[in-house]
């Protein structure tokens, strides 16, 4: 039996204790529980055997760093996770205690367990199980773990900006992402980038009687309402002036790929998204609709009177926080001008209106014809004995692109997580067969490498 095998409760009982700490990176009040999860995973890779982990102070939540570098001639892996959640609202709609982790059949359930608690611990344990059973790592490893990935990840930006020698690499190892499938091992290759912030419209300097000024007086919730109206049609086009002028369509042969994967449409509606039918661009595949394509989407709106009762007042302003999704081979920076002045342009009379970013990551677009992603998913193909498959993610790792623009080098992205895992969601839960074959496949990987 291996290390891996006989230290299966353990491996739990060490995840149920990261996911008991509240690390919701977003809310002010719970920032001394981010840095108790930050010193967790420090400890962890001490434990672990690396040869030395420590916290990387600086604007915001602490780094984790950690390495071990004696396996000279071979490559170098840096693992990259983050320890930060996201808030567990609402909290109503959760079946068990969001931080008082809960396995019901072969399911851990707790905020972070999929994303991405679970499977950074993967990582950390993946190294651990190498180190004690033989005492050594077939190839050099680093970790750099973050805790505001929830929030814009700027603090990590910053330091890897600076490209300090010690990040110094040969591929970054990722486990943030899903698998297509249950016991479908899946490496994804393609991220879509984000434009997030706040649209906010003001109207007259005070909030006015709807009975008194009704008719005369400007609207900010009505014109928020005609902005985003402006922004995107009833079907699901984008209609900001040159946004899709730099998308780089899937190639035929990646068509064909995702053709051929196992997929139940009313399935993936019903029960997986919980709707009724799916919206969008109705000429556009859709698995093509949400990894590779452009999104617009309005996350919240605030403004006037929302109590119990009735309060008949025109609102001094309105706000909506609002996305787009980026693919390649569009810009952040530019997508978000573009977006600025569409809300100009929609903007009705007797109010102002500015778009606000709040943060933005580029997409990311990685080749699979290199030696490092070949490795992974012929070891995950042994663990799980099927033919790994790789696919796009919907989502925003806005590492990877940092990655690439500072050190250079490809992300693999190992996922373990299920589509079913109600990420940001209540009830979020990790598999737990999942997390035990995503340990050795993380194992079996650096050994491969190390040949």
């Amino acid at each position: 039996m291996s290390y891996y095998q006989q230290h299966r409760s353990e491996f739990v009982e060490g995840l149920r204790a990261f996911l008991r700490i509240p690390s919701v990176s977003t809310l002010p009040e719970h920032s001394s529980d981010v840095r108790r999860a930050a010193e967790f995973v420090r400890e962890e890779l001490r434990t672990a055997g690396m040869s030395f982990a420590e916290l990387i102070e600086g604007k915001g939540h602490p780094l984790v760093y950690a390495e071990w570098m004696n396996a000279p001639g071979k490559p170098t892996i840096l693992f990259y996770g983050h320890y930060d959640v996201q808030p567990a609202d609402p909290l109503e709609e959760w079946k068990s205690p969001p931080f008082e982790p809960e396995i019901r059949g072969q399911d851990i359930f707790a905020r972070g367990s999929s994303d991405d608690k679970g499977q950074t611990y993967i990582q950390i344990k993946a190294v651990e199980g190498l180190l004690k059973s033989t005492g050594k790592l077939p190839v050099n490893v680093k970790f750099l773990i973050e805790g505001e990935e929830e929030t814009g990840g700027e603090h990590i930006e910053e330091y890897v900006r600076t490209r300090p020698p010690r990040l110094k690499a040969d591929a970054a190892v990722i486990c943030d992402t899903e698998m297509f499938a249950p016991g479908l091992p899946t490496i994804c290759i393609g991220l879509r980038g984000i434009v997030y912030g706040e649209l906010v419209v003001e109207g007259a300097n005070h909030d006015l009687h709807s009975g008194v000024y009704g008719g005369a007086a400007p609207n900010p919730i009505q014109a928020i309402a005609q902005i985003l109206c402006a922004l995107k049609d009833s079907n699901g086009h984008i209609s900001i002036p040159g946004f899709y002028d730099r998308v780089i369509p899937p190639d035929p042969q990646e068509r064909e790929a995702w053709a051929r994967l196992p997929f139940d449409e009313t399935e993936y509606t019903q029960k997986e998204m919980g709707a009724a039918e799916l919206v969008g661009e109705p000429e556009v595949p859709l698995f093509e609709r949400v990894w590779a394509r452009p999104t617009l989407e309005v996350h919240g709106i605030r403004g006037g009177f929302t109590g119990e009762g009735a309060k008949t007042v025109i609102p001094a302003r309105a706000v909506a926080k609002v996305s787009t999704r980026l693919v390649a081979d569009q810009r952040p920076e530019e997508a978000a001008q573009q977006l600025k002045n569409a809300v100009k342009a929609a903007c009705p009379r007797g109010v102002r209106a500015e778009f606000r970013v709040i943060h933005s990551a580029a997409p990311s677009l990685t080749n699979p014809d290199n030696r490092f992603i070949h490795a992974a998913a012929q070891a995950m193909n042994q663990v799980f004995g099927k033919e790994t498959v790789f696919i796009r993610s919907g989502g925003s790792i806005p590492i990877v692109g940092v990655f690439d623009q500072y050190l250079g080098i490809p992300s693999v992205m190992m996922g373990f997580g299920l589509p079913d895992d109600n990420l940001h969601a209540p009830n979020e839960k990790f598999h737990l067969p999942n997390f035990f074959r995503g340990i050795e496949s993380v194992a079996l990987y650096l050994e491969m490498l190390g040949r």
